[in-house]
């Protein structure tokens, strides 16, 4: 109840709300749903290049939103926390970000060069919520200081290379995504029965096309330059 109360009054996020682990990976609960018509098409764009989603999102479309959207939130979260903000500035920092995307997604010359203007774009705001922040802890007449860093080193290096997983999986059939998330980034691990069940294959199974699964994965990593 204490916690509605301290929301009251604060407007509802347009573009959704912070998860309890921040989203900084792909992490999922175990607990699954039965997927719906919707859910299954913003999955299928998932596979899409950036320029195919970002002509669908300028022609309209809801689901190619969605779609650009899901690809791309655990990037921009992932930069306030790994900058130092809580979750609730990390929050507002990344419904600022949208923002800004949906206004300047009609001027983007190079969409496969998107995550690196959403970097960017994050960097700056986490930036100036930090400046903002010390500016009011100070007294009016003393100096800001010196601005800090924006990520620590090799922090910015980390959170590309973790885009790049992310798209290398994004760029597997559903059945190699679904396999590797579950049993790799869910919390805690799904069981293997339930996951055989929801995939329609044998426990038996399950580790050789785990096997497969990764090949297909590590050939997209090399694609995206990993060795």
């Amino acid at each position: 109840m204490e916690a509605r109360a301290a929301n009251e009054g604060r407007p509802e996020r347009p573009f959704g709300k912070l998860a309890d682990d921040g989203l900084v990976t792909m992490r999922k609960s175990s607990k699954t749903e039965p997927p719906t018509e919707e859910s299954l098409a913003i999955e299928e764009r998932l596979t899409w290049s950036n320029r195919r989603l970002v002509n669908e999102c300028l022609a309209g479309s809801n689901l190619g939103w969605s779609a650009l959207l899901a690809k791309y939130k655990n990037l921009i979260y992932s930069v306030p926390l790994r900058y130092g903000l809580d979750q609730e500035e990390a929050a507002d920092i990344f419904q600022s970000v949208c923002m800004d995307l949906l206004q300047e997604l009609p001027k983007l010359r190079e969409p496969d060069a998107l995550a690196g203007w959403l970097i960017q774009v994050t960097l700056h705001k986490c930036h100036r919520s930090r400046r903002q922040h010390r500016r009011d802890a100070l007294p009016e007449e003393a100096p800001e200081g010196t601005s800090p860093a924006l990520l620590p080193d090799g922090m910015l290096e980390q959170v590309q290379e973790e885009q790049s997983l992310r798209d290398a999986l994004y760029a597997l059939e559903p059945r190699c995504r679904t396999l590797l998330q579950a049993l790799f980034y869910e919390d805690p691990p799904r069981p293997y029965e339930e996951l055989a069940a929801s995939l329609g294959l044998s426990v038996g199974s399950i580790g050789f096309i785990r096997g497969r699964c990764l090949k297909k994965l590590r050939t997209q990593l090399e694609k995206a330059g990993f060795a």
